[in-house]
């Protein structure tokens, strides 16, 4: 089993990793400014749920069949990229009745859905299982699936608790800014075009 020296070196590294702001951070503020704090914690929620998805694909290997190919890899890119861009329009052209000053929330099952989704098709977090995690990983302290289940494990703590940090943070401001929904909105669409561009520009994945 992992050593509780790889553990707590692990941990350390992740810290530093989690509580820098990310796509899935940008995607919890935007939610929790523009609607609450139920919001922004479904979407904390969702996010790490995503995170499940990577730590399962991840045991079962299919991390790295993306790794070794550049077309998979570009798919899940652009599909990425293709979603966020998709949210920033649908925001900013959406037709949402608004009730006095308020924007109407959108249901928490759908805020939850989309952070899953954004965090599934983030390449960065991909990138991340795929160079980080093998690195802690030794073949002989037992099954490197369940390692990389333990240390994926870890990380879904860490990111849960830095992102509700951030939600709590997020609606906080959003109840001062609540008063301007018109502005909310917008700055909820440009969020997620700047994720769309920022993943189109990541770095080129090479073979």
């Amino acid at each position: 089993m992992i050593s509780w020296s790889t553990l707590a070196f692990f941990i350390a590294t992740s810290l530093i990793l989690v509580v820098s702001p990310g796509p899935n951070h940008l995607y919890i503020i935007a939610r929790g400014v523009a609607q609450g704090r139920s919001a922004g914690l479904a979407s904390a929620l969702g996010v790490e749920a995503g995170t499940l998805i990577h730590i399962a694909a991840a045991a079962a290997g299919l991390s790295y069949l993306i790794a070794q190919s550049a077309t998979l890899f570009t798919l899940v890119k652009w599909a990425g990229v293709g979603y966020l861009i998709y949210l920033g329009i649908r925001t900013l052209t959406g037709k949402d009745d608004v009730d006095g000053e308020r924007v109407a929330p959108q249901p928490l099952r759908r805020v939850f859905l989309e952070g899953v989704l954004v965090n599934v098709l983030n390449p960065k977090v991909i990138l991340f299982f795929l160079a980080l995690l093998p690195q802690f990983v030794d073949q002989e302290a037992g099954s490197p699936a369940l390692q990389i289940v333990v240390l994926g494990l870890t990380l879904l703590l860490l990111g849960l608790i830095s992102d509700i940090v951030y939600a709590l943070g997020a609606s906080a401001l959003g109840a001062r800014l609540r008063a301007r929904a018109k502005l909310l909105r917008n700055l909820s669409g440009i969020v997620y075009l700047s994720l769309g561009v920022a993943t189109a520009l990541s770095g080129t994945r090479t073979t």
